[in-house]
């Protein structure tokens, strides 16, 4: 039986940020598994920290599927300064009754509770919605349905399109993330079947002993069958459409604080999410509201350091202006309460410039000064590996001879670093050196010289390759790269294009053997200053693994074959075919 506990604690005031002035400090009432019943009559628990006085306050609302009891740190926080936090677990996870099915029943689930989370009796009417990853899904499938009390959003490193961006890439399945993130959302799937299935507790119930097992603790089916259904779908189709918020961005009536990591895997959502909405949203306080935040993060703590690389104080979580959990506060206090805290005068985009390891202010993003400059590659042929003659400059190539690899599915080049989730120890996200995939001959190099003097790119980065392979299929994948003067290889950022999707993503198209395509790459965004003795480079490669899954080369289906064979590509750097990096240079 669930039961509700009142306790009051006092929690002291954490800095506001912006202009000074004076908060009030509550005390807090914590009411624990609060029932909260969905339209279909499915039960979601709750937790409510709210201020111990009389009158009404606005809701800040969190729904996750990683356990509510992990707002405890700061739904007192909020509480003491004024709000009501309501902590969800969504459904099919941990108290919350139902099937849990990634992202199916958050557009529904989330208006439910935006709605009843209006009406409690402490609450003002204004609720908003916050946290980050899948939380911010729930935010924004939430947010597409359009509910009436919905106030304000801040949605953290999420993404725009679940099949684009979360469970595939460029048509490639995001093998890492997907697999480690299902294995440990299964884990509490198993733990819930367990508690269902076993008896240990009335045995004697179910005599004669011989009739069950010593241990009945089930088996794996039904435990993620989305992962199976992630599979099925491997075209955007309907089932992804549904769930699109690039689908859906007309029906989002309300200001959003975006905030990525030029590190994390969702950075192309968070992207989009801020450009679409403030395009496209369905008010004029929606599409004027969009604000964003990008730091030199990747998907985990904010410590400052990514990878091999600490990008200094001003990058870690802490008592500064950047600090993201203070940022929200903030913003909540000028967006629900109306407190004039100087943040309507700040510019809505905030980025942390790598290289030079500074924050800066813009009016948007992308930056309208940013000019489109194509780095193009050249070789005489022999790109292959770091001592290879590879190169890039903005140069037109004329006449010169293909670069070409064999990629074998069965020795596929190395992750190395980049965007990554969601077991670091393993797989580590961020920064890191590149010499040893460079090292590969099934790795294409081209590097500039060094620059003479500091060189800035920010903004989106695309890589326009002309190539051909003596297979039907097989993917194509692109790095970016700054080279230190002592060799030092730091990743950029990356992408990957599978050739069945070189002309949509909604149907897969083989290739014709040795024919020329052209393929466009999308490596979704930095911002990076190449200081001077810098390089630049760019490595093109057919396989990123286990970060993305392996092309098998064959054209059959991905997630059920084995049948694998060798490709050999060849890549174009001509006059006919002018293969480029494009990239966003702003002036000095």
């Amino acid at each position: 039986m669930n039961r509700r506990m009142l306790c009051a604690v006092l929690v002291s005031l954490c800095w506001a940020g912006g202009t000074a002035r004076a908060e009030q400090r509550y005390e807090v009432v914590v009411e624990r598994g609060v029932p909260v019943k969905m339209r279909d009559g499915v039960m979601l628990r709750a937790d409510i920290y709210r201020p111990k006085a009389e009158g009404k306050f606005p809701v800040l609302l969190t729904r996750t599927p990683y356990d509510r009891r992990s707002e405890i740190d700061f739904g007192p926080m909020a509480a003491a300064r004024g709000y009501v936090v309501v902590a969800q677990d969504v459904r099919g996870r941990f108290s919350s009754e139902g099937e849990w099915y990634t992202f199916k029943y958050e557009s529904q689930d989330g208006y439910d509770t935006v709605e009843w989370a209006a009406a409690l009796p402490f609450s003002n009417g204004k609720v908003a919605m916050y946290s980050a990853s899948y939380v911010g899904a729930t935010q924004l499938l939430a947010a597409i349905t359009s509910p009436p009390h919905l106030a304000a959003i801040f949605p953290q490193i999420t993404a725009s399109n679940y099949h684009d961006g979360w469970v595939y890439q460029g048509g490639a399945f995001a093998l890492w993330f997907d697999q480690s993130w299902t294995t440990g959302l299964a884990l509490n799937t198993f733990d819930r079947r367990m508690g269902g299935e076993s008896k240990a507790s009335r045995w004697d119930m179910d005599l004669p002993l011989s009739s069950y097992p010593l241990l009945s603790v089930g088996t794996a089916e039904g435990l993620a069958k989305y992962y199976s259904d992630w599979l099925a779908h491997p075209d955007y189709d309907d089932y992804w459409k549904a769930l699109s918020i690039d689908e859906h961005d007309a029906s989002i009536m309300v200001p959003a604080y975006h905030q990525g990591g030029w590190y994390d895997l969702f950075l192309g959502g968070t992207l989009r999410n801020y450009m679409h909405i403030k395009a496209h949203g369905g008010s004029e306080a929606a599409r004027r509201g969009q604000r964003l935040i990008v730091g030199p993060w990747f998907h985990g703590p904010f410590t400052g350091k990514t990878g091999d690389v600490d990008f200094g104080p001003n990058a870690r979580s802490g008592d500064n202006p950047y600090d993201i959990e203070a940022l929200r506060l903030r913003w909540f206090d000028y967006v629900l309460k109306g407190i004039d805290n100087g943040i309507e005068k700040e510019k809505p985009v905030r980025i942390f410039v790598m290289g030079r390891n500074i924050w800066r202010e813009e009016d948007d993003w992308p930056l309208v000064r940013a000019r489109s400059t194509r780095y193009y590659l050249h070789s005489e042929g022999n790109a292959n590996t770091l001592s290879g003659d590879g190169a890039l400059s903005t140069t037109t190539p004329a006449s010169e001879p293909a670069d070409k690899y064999t990629y074998d599915p069965a020795d596929p080049a190395p992750t190395r670093g980049g965007g990554l989730c969601c077991d670091n120890s393993h797989e580590p996200s961020g920064a890191f050196d590149q010499r040893g995939v460079e090292a590969r001959r099934d790795v294409l190099v081209y590097s500039t010289p060094e620059f003479n003097e500091d060189t800035e790119v920010t903004g989106p980065i695309t890589l326009e390759l002309y190539a051909s392979s003596s297979a039907v299929d097989t993917d194509f994948t692109g790095k970016l790269v700054d080279v230190w003067p002592n060799g030092y290889a730091q990743n950029l950022t990356d992408g990957i294009l599978r050739a069945r999707y070189r002309r949509s993503q909604e149907k897969s198209e083989l290739m014709n053997p040795g024919e020329i395509y052209k393929f466009t790459i999308d490596l979704v965004a930095t911002s990076d200053v190449f200081l001077k003795g810098h390089k630049l480079r760019l490595e093109v490669s057919s396989s990123n693994f286990p970060h993305y899954d392996r092309n098998l080369n064959t054209g059959e289906d991905q997630g059920r074959s084995t049948r694998m064979v060798k490709a050999i590509n060849n890549v174009y750097h001509n006059g006919e075919h002018p293969s480029a990096l494009i990239l966003p240079v702003v002036p000095r």
